[in-house]
C-alpha cells in the first residue's frame, strides 16, 4: 500500500489539467435516471478529470468509462483487466487470482493495491494525466487508500435491475481470435411499478467471429449471482461514504448503449462537449 502511495504522489497522473464535475441536486430532479445528483461544471485549473464508476459487475462501467476516457483524453484504468491481464501472464499471483475468480469472490484490497501501483507506474512513465477508475475502489478500505493519494471529483453509479444484470453477464462472449467483446443476450424487461421497460439489443459478432465465441469461466448464473450478492453487501458503505461528501451520481441506464450513452452525457454536461469534438473532427 505505501508503494502505490508513493507513486500517486509524485505522479504526473495527478498533476496537469482542465475541468472537473460535481454533483449538483438541479440535474436529478430534471432527469428520471438520476438519483443523488447530476454533474456541473467547475473549473480545476491544475488537472484533468479524476472520475469514478461504480456499479455491479456486468452493469457496463468498462463500456461507458471507456468512451469517456476517448471523449476527454484520459486514461481508462479499470481493475478488472488488470486482473486479466495478470491471470494471462502466469505471474506470481496468476493462480492465487484463478481460484478466486472461478469462486465469483471478490479480489482481495491488497492484490488490487498492488496491481493498481504497477499501473500508475507504468502510467507515470508516459505521463498520463487525469484518469476514469473503473472497478476502484470496491471497499472503504480502498476508498481510504484513493482518499490519501487523490482527491475524487465526481463517483458515477450505474444501475440495472439484477435479473438485468444476469442476463447481460450470462450472454457475454468473447472471440478468441480477435480477442473482441459480444453479448447475445436480447433483454426485454418490462416497466412495473412506475419503472420504464429496460430493452437491450444483442451486440452481435461479424460472421467471420461466429465460430470462435468462448464464455468467460466465470460466466456462470451461480458464480454471477454470488459476485452480485457480495458486490451489494460491501459497496452500501461505500455509496454511503461518497454520498456524504456529495459526489456521488447514481444513474439508472434506461437501455443499452444508443440509449443511455446520450443520457449519460446528458447528466454529465457533456453532451454539447461531445458535439464539439465532432465538429473539430
Amino acid at each position: 500500500m505505501a508503494r502505490v502511495l508513493r507513486v500517486a504522489r509524485s505522479s504526473s497522473l495527478f498533476g496537469l489539467g482542465s475541468l472537473f464535475y460535481s454533483t449538483s441536486s438541479e440535474v436529478s430532479q430534471a432527469s428520471p435516471f438520476l438519483h443523488g445528483g447530476g454533474a456541473s461544471r467547475v473549473l480545476a485549473k491544475d488537472r484533468n478529470v479524476q472520475w469514478v464508476f461504480l456499479g455491479c459487475p456486468g452493469v457496463g462501467k468498462g463500456t461507458y468509462a471507456s468512451r469517456l476516457s476517448t471523449l476527454l483524453g484520459v486514461p481508462h484504468i479499470a481493475t478488472g483487466d488488470l486482473v486479466r491481464e495478470e491471470l494471462a501472464s502466469s505471474g506470481p499471483l496468476s493462480r492465487q487470482l484463478s481460484e478466486i475468480v472461478n469462486q465469483g469472490k471478490l479480489v482481495s484490497d491488497e492484490i488490487i493495491v498492488n496491481l493498481l501501483s504497477k499501473r500508475l507506474e507504468a502510467g507515470e512513465a508516459k505521463g498520463e494525466s487525469g484518469f476514469i477508475l473503473d472497478g476502484f475502489p470496491r471497499t472503504m478500505r480502498q476508498a481510504e487508500i484513493l482518499g490519501d493519494v487523490t482527491d475524487i471529483d465526481l463517483v458515477v453509479n450505474l444501475k440495472l435491475p439484477e435479473e438485468v444484470l444476469v442476463d447481460k453477464c450470462l450472454g457475454r462472449r468473447t472471440c478468441n481470435q480477435c480477442g473482441k467483446g459480444f453479448n447475445v443476450a436480447h433483454i426485454n424487461l418490462k416497466g412495473e411499478n412506475g419503472k420504464p421497460t429496460i430493452s437491450m439489443d444483442p451486440l452481435l459478432p461479424p460472421p467471420r467471429c461466429m465460430s470462435k465465441l468462448i464464455t468467460r469461466a466465470d460466466d456462470t448464473e451461480e458464480v454471477v449471482k454470488a459476485r452480485l450478492r457480495i458486490y451489494n453487501e460491501t459497496s452500501q458503505p461505500l455509496e454511503e461514504y461518497y454520498r456524504s461528501k456529495g459526489k456521488l451520481m447514481e444513474f439508472d441506464l434506461p437501455g443499452g448503449i444508443p440509449e443511455s450513452w446520450p443520457r449519460l452525457l446528458e447528466a454529465l454536461r457533456l453532451d454539447d462537449y461531445e458535439e464539439k469534438q465532432s465538429a473539430a473532427a
